[in-house]
């Protein structure tokens, strides 16, 4: 039911065209459900050899078929009309949500089984909408008006219709059941499969460099053993509902027409009668047959559209305060007060009471042994998680009272490892701010050391960079994400290992221009690099979640502490 009316929800927000389709579609099904009777009249008129009534009547049965054909399509466009915008509202809403969707989801989440649902349900979007209005009530009319001319004949035939209807509905109700149960279980294995493929073709370099093709084969081969299990299951599911609905239909069809013999034995009924009886069971029967058919087919696009809109159903953890305080610009001062945090289900106390005060453009440097806590403090920042306890606060305001949009435009990170846009250099750099000049774009280019690497492609900036940058090298995928950080232009600056994948002389090249773009904002550094992080105003030492250590380079070296065994390890001084 939920999912019907997340379904109706999208139609509804074209309600009156939607009206419009309805009424559209319940007069040419009706108007197309009457030509056994008229073709009742017509035989029934053959006798009298009344030649103008044949021809009115003929010209009647071929004008009824006529009109309810152009009505038919008609009632499609009008369906069209509203079934193409409901269905790109409804995938725009849950791509929007996956968008909203917290870190933690995106960290656990399966691409392949992401690309699957929304493939699937897009389709099911679609299909669902043409069985439940064409097919479903096409089968309700049809028996409506089959009743009320078949009643007219002797009540015992439309009670017949009836009760074979009312069975063969409970039974294929009961049997459908099982199919959608089936049917979800296989999906849960065809999202496997999608997975395994998906995570194979995101890691091809790997596979490749371990020469380990054949155990990817075979890995998948493995997976389509419950796969085909599943498929089987769920196949034969199938097979029961085409017995179950094939034997009740013709027991209920010979029944009926039982009836009608005994009574043109006697003489109660003409043949018109006998013709009008056959062609509304057969028509009615052949279409509840079909609607047996696509109720399998409804059964499959409801779990399919199911899965689809799940993700509408997921909690986002971190939230938007109601009544956000609407902040225009940061001096940059950032206070971590009394700040814990645990990951649900993960890691608990990565840090433990962490107070640490920055004043607005200092530079602050995080170390410490890997898995201390130093990209958590990041990502907390940035509200990829809230804190567990305590509070961060930018120029004296709690975080968690800025919208995560505005929070993050007052805040420029190059990660360690940049994923890029399958689009051009133009695009990747620009992506944080659109609107930049080219004189802009040239400066930042300088900065980050890649004007010759840009100047050496026919494209240049209009370049392709591939699938996630996999056309540059690490490095060259580095300068270009601080590039692209320098463009945003944010008050508050995080580098994560921003210099771990490039070599000395570019490291080199771009270390002072590094520290010329931090001048005046706020800089944090994450580094394993000790020549990166030397010049920073305060280099803040992490241990267990605690800081134990803080001060300048100089300062911790004299105190021959942990930072001064990180130092020794590294410089073998």
């Amino acid at each position: 039911i939920k999912t019907l009316k997340t379904f109706y929800g999208f139609l509804f927000n074209y309600k009156r065209k939607f009206i419009f389709f309805i009424f559209a579609l319940l007069f040419t099904t009706v108007l197309g459900s009457i030509t056994p009777y008229v073709s009742k009249l017509l035989i029934d008129a053959v006798p009298s050899l009344d030649y103008p009534l044949l021809l009115k009547l003929i010209c009647l049965l071929v004008g009824v078929r006529l009109v309810a054909n152009l009505l038919g399509a008609f009632s499609d466009y009008l369906g069209d009309k509203v079934l193409l915008p409901a269905s790109k509202d409804a995938r725009v809403k849950v791509f929007k949500k996956i968008q909203d969707l917290d870190f933690a989801f995106h960290v656990n989440k399966s691409t392949g089984k992401l690309i699957s649902i929304f493939k699937r349900g897009d389709g099911a979007f679609f299909n669902l909408f043409g069985s439940i209005h064409r097919d479903i009530l096409h089968v309700l009319i049809n028996l409506v008006v089959s009743l009320f001319f078949l009643g007219r004949i002797t009540p015992i035939i439309s009670i017949l219709m009836l009760f074979t209807f009312l069975v063969n509905l409970f039974v294929g109700w009961r049997l459908i059941r099982l199919n959608i149960e089936k049917r979800r279980v296989f999906n849960k294995s065809e999202d496997r499969i999608s997975g395994i493929i998906t995570d194979n073709l995101l890691n091809y370099e790997t596979v490749k460099f371990f020469a380990q093709e054949e155990k990817e084969e075979k890995r998948l081969k493995e997976e389509f053993k419950e796969w085909l299990d599943r498929f089987w299951q769920y196949a034969n599911s199938f097979r029961l509902i085409d017995i179950a609905a094939g034997t009740l239909s013709n027991l209920g069809i010979l029944g009926i027409l039982w009836v009608v013999i005994q009574r043109l034995q006697l003489g109660l009924i003409g043949i018109g009668d006998l013709v009008m009886v056959i062609s509304f069971t057969s028509s009615f029967y052949y279409g509840f047959f079909n609607l047996i058919w696509q109720v399998r087919n409804i059964a499959k696009h409801y779990t399919d559209l199911e899965s689809y809109f799940s993700v509408l159903n997921k909690e986002i953890l971190v939230k938007d305060p109601e009544q956000p305080t609407n902040l225009k610009s940061v001096k940059g001062k950032i206070d971590f007060d009394n700040v814990g945090f645990s990951y649900k289900d993960g890691k608990q106390d990565v840090l433990k009471k962490m107070d640490l005060c920055i004043e607005p453009g200092q530079s602050v440097a995080f170390v410490g042994y890997s898995g201390v806590g130093k990209t958590t403090i990041m990502k907390l920042l940035l509200r990829f998680y809230d804190v567990t306890e305590g509070k961060i606060l930018i120029d004296g305001i709690d975080i968690r009272k800025l919208t995560k949009k505005q929070l993050r435009s007052f805040i420029g990170i190059v990660p360690q490892n940049p994923i890029l846009f399958n689009n051009t250099i133009r695009f990747n750099l620009t992506y944080g701010n659109p609107s930049v000049t080219k004189e802009e774009i040239n400066r930042a280019i300088r900065i980050a050391n890649l004007h010759d690497f840009i100047d050496s492609l026919p494209a240049r900036c209009e370049t392709k960079v591939g699938e996630r940058g996999i056309k540059l090298s690490g490095g060259q995928k580095q300068r270009l994400a601080i590039a692209r950080m320098i463009l945003a232009n944010p008050k508050i600056i995080i580098f994560d290992e921003a210099t771990s994948s490039l070599d000395s002389e570019s490291e080199s090249l771009i270390q002072e221009s590094l520290w010329e773009v931090a001048e005046n904002r706020t800089t944090l550094i994450i580094a394993h690099r000790f020549s990166t992080i030397a010049g920073a105003d305060k280099i803040v030492v992490i241990e267990k979640g605690n800081i134990v250590e803080m001060g300048s380079h100089e300062k911790l070296i004299e105190k021959k502490g942990v930072y001064h065994h990180l130092w020794k390890l590294q410089t073998k001084k």
